[in-house]
């Protein structure tokens, strides 16, 4: 048999550089010093800075490098970069993403499977969603494109409590689609 394959793991450089500078990697000269309450100490030297971090138990971020002179925050570094995580990983979650949902369906959809599916096409709307309708012909059925568009246009009025049409209707070689937004 053999042993068991190791699987590779993505690389991680040991010596990754943060993204703030923290006590003695502070470049300045001086400093606006804020505790980690918001409150105001000062501009002071940054060995100065560093010292009252050090009496409190905490560190000497450098959390506005760009400002003049750099604001540093007197905070524990290690429950201020948890906090930035848990900020990055909130909004990653929250972020919608407008998703395009297609929905198939022929020009001889029965009345029963077109209401399952624009049962579906309502859930997708509500959810923010875009949706697309689309039908497809083959060969002989290319007559019946008449049909296909009177079933789409009914499929719009159908759905016009929730959604508005996104411009008209294609139609490209045998293929018609229409897509609806939520409104």
């Amino acid at each position: 048999m053999g042993r068991p394959r190791r699987r590779n793991k993505p690389f991680k450089p040991f010596n990754q550089p943060d993204k703030h500078r923290v006590n003695n990697r502070i470049r300045a000269e001086e400093v606006r010093v804020v505790t980690d309450n918001g409150e105001q100490v000062g501009i002071k030297p940054v060995a100065e800075a560093i010292d009252i971090a050090q009496e409190a138990g905490l560190d000497l971020v450098e959390v506005a490098p760009n400002a003049s002179p750099p604001v540093c925050k007197i905070i524990d570094y290690g429950k201020f970069k948890y906090e930035l995580q848990k900020k990055e990983s909130l909004a990653k979650k929250n972020r919608t993403e407008n998703t395009l949902k297609e929905v198939k369906l022929r020009y001889c959809t029965d009345t029963g499977d077109l209401n399952t599916k624009l049962r579906q096409a309502r859930k997708f709307l509500n959810n923010g969603s875009k949706v697309k309708f689309s039908m497809r012909f083959r060969g002989r059925e290319r007559a019946f494109m008449k049909l296909g568009r009177e079933k789409l246009d009914h499929i719009v009025d159908r759905l016009s409590d929730v959604a508005s049409q996104d411009g008209n209707s294609n139609y490209n070689g045998h293929q018609l689609s229409i897509i609806l937004e939520p409104s």
